[in-house]
């Protein structure tokens, strides 16, 4: 019965050892893919190897806890072998300190243990299977005289092979047996043993690793799913219940935890304070970013319902919590009952105007710099305007005008999206709720649904 099938001498690498090595002639060292026939014809010694060998395997597909797998793998390898010690020794990665993960001696566990730190270096960086017998107070020049000092006589060790990331990112293991015994030399069954026991570790070891990462995986979405709920949770009626007034807000996330976020916030004087924000980036960072902006917003606004004060207080605040390189575009719009309206445009896409009576487009223009952009900057009133009835005034993020339609890559929705569809809904006398309906029908029928950036509007007009 052979599990292994031999390979030529001539065929395995050697290993620099001092001819004062005790066997008779080099010593048999394999390649990691452990090629050895550690089985013969069916001896006492073999039938123990392996059974050693299939409880390994069942152990890996089926052991919940990984300690006492690692545990159980290394006795294994030790009274298999009838090796005194058995130490398994992981590197994280490039540069780290090589640290023991598993010391086990006679069934237990063991503390403070020395070993040959020179095998151990070589075969983890070489990735090359060794084994040595030497004679006492004698060790080969080139493994040092940890193994004088340390008494060995019989020394194994061979890699663990990581594979994949993990091996590219410089993570590397060994499993490592030694013996004081006078008598006892490992052979090249016991390498062969030895070697794919140690390749049940590796399994073992990735497998750990895997399930982490689905946990961590499953924890990062569930932890996306939460924000995402306090966000949405934040985010205002769609129609506020705001006597005066007729206003509309809708919004879509690209993703979990939005940079977007619009507002609606009675003032003291009976105005209403409409706002649309991004945030530049995605994820949870911005998204932290546009509910401490709407925090802030909605306690000054309910103070002061001067616009540029606002601003200049959010962008003082916001100034000292924000990465370097990010930013909050933002357009806060504070509109009268009587139809005046007053606009600061932080570094945000141009609000649009239907006028009913003209029949046309405004655009406010307009702009000052990003909130988080200058700590000590003062914002003052960008533009200023008459709503009269049935005038629309159109707020957007420029998630909408870069929509890009999914066959045709080249094409954005753009403003000239935007204009037509204010234009089609302001020409029927459409509402500000009709407005907002449309233009999200429309965006989204354009890009079939796939959203690069956040999406949102606030659409604003007096009753008739």
């Amino acid at each position: 019965m052979a599990l292994w099938k031999r390979k030529k001498q001539a065929e395995v690498p050697a290993v620099n050892m001092s001819p004062e090595i005790a066997n008779s002639g080099a010593p048999d060292v394999d390649e990691p893919s452990g090629s050895v026939a550690f089985l013969a014809a069916g001896s006492s010694a073999d039938r123990r190897r392996v059974e050693a060998l299939l409880d390994s395997i069942a152990r890996v597909s089926s052991s919940p806890n990984l300690d006492n797998l690692l545990d159980h793998v290394v006795d294994s390898a030790i009274e298999t072998t009838r090796a005194e010690r058995g130490i398994l020794v992981l590197r994280e990665g490039d540069g780290a300190e090589p640290k023991v993960r598993v010391a086990r001696g006679g069934g237990i566990a063991l503390e403070h243990v020395r070993y040959s730190t020179s095998v151990v270096g070589k075969v983890m960086e070489s990735g090359q299977p060794m084994r040595s017998t030497v004679r006492a107070g004698e060790a080969p020049a080139d493994l040092g005289a940890s193994l004088v000092d340390l008494k060995l006589r019989a020394v194994m060790c061979v890699p663990v092979e990581m594979g994949g990331l993990a091996e590219q990112s410089g993570e590397r293991g060994v499993l490592y047996l030694d013996s004081r015994a006078a008598t006892r030399e490992f052979t090249d069954a016991d390498l062969g043993l030895f070697h794919a026991l140690a390749q049940h570790i590796a399994i073992a070891l990735q497998n750990r690793k895997l399930a982490m990462q689905a946990v961590d995986r499953a924890r990062m979405q569930r932890s996306l799913e939460i924000a995402e709920e306090i966000q949405q949770g934040l985010m205002p009626d769609s129609s506020p219940d705001v006597e005066g007034f007729v206003a509309h807000g809708w919004f879509r996330a690209a993703e979990h935890a939005a940079g977007d976020f619009f507002d609606f916030v009675p003032t003291q004087s009976g105005s209403l304070a409409a706002v649309v924000g991004d945030v530049s980036g995605h994820g949870i960072g911005p998204a932290l970013i546009t509910a401490t902006a709407q925090a802030g917003l909605r306690a000054y606004l309910r103070l002061n319902n001067d616009p540029a004060e606002v601003l200049s207080l959010l962008n003082q605040d916001l100034s000292e919590r924000m990465e370097v390189g990010m930013f909050l575009t933002l357009a806060l719009a504070i509109v009268e009952r009587d139809g005046n309206v007053q606009v600061v445009n932080a570094g945000h896409p141009a609000p649009l105007v239907w006028r009913h009576e003209t029949k046309s487009i405004d655009c406010l223009e307009a702009h000052e710099l990003a909130i988080g952009l200058s700590a000590g900057h003062t914002y003052s009133v960008t533009s200023s305007l008459v709503l009269e009835p049935r005038d629309l005034l159109l707020v957007y993020s420029d998630g909408l005008v870069e929509a890009r339609h999914p066959v045709r890559p080249d094409r954005l929705f753009g403003e000239e999206g935007l204009r037509a569809v204010l234009s089609d809904v302001g020409y029927r006398g459409g509402s500000a709720e009709e407005l907002v309906s449309e233009l999200s029908r429309n965006v989204l029928e354009f890009c079939e649904g796939s959203r690069e950036d956040d999406m949102t509007l606030v659409a604003i007009g007096l009753p008739a």
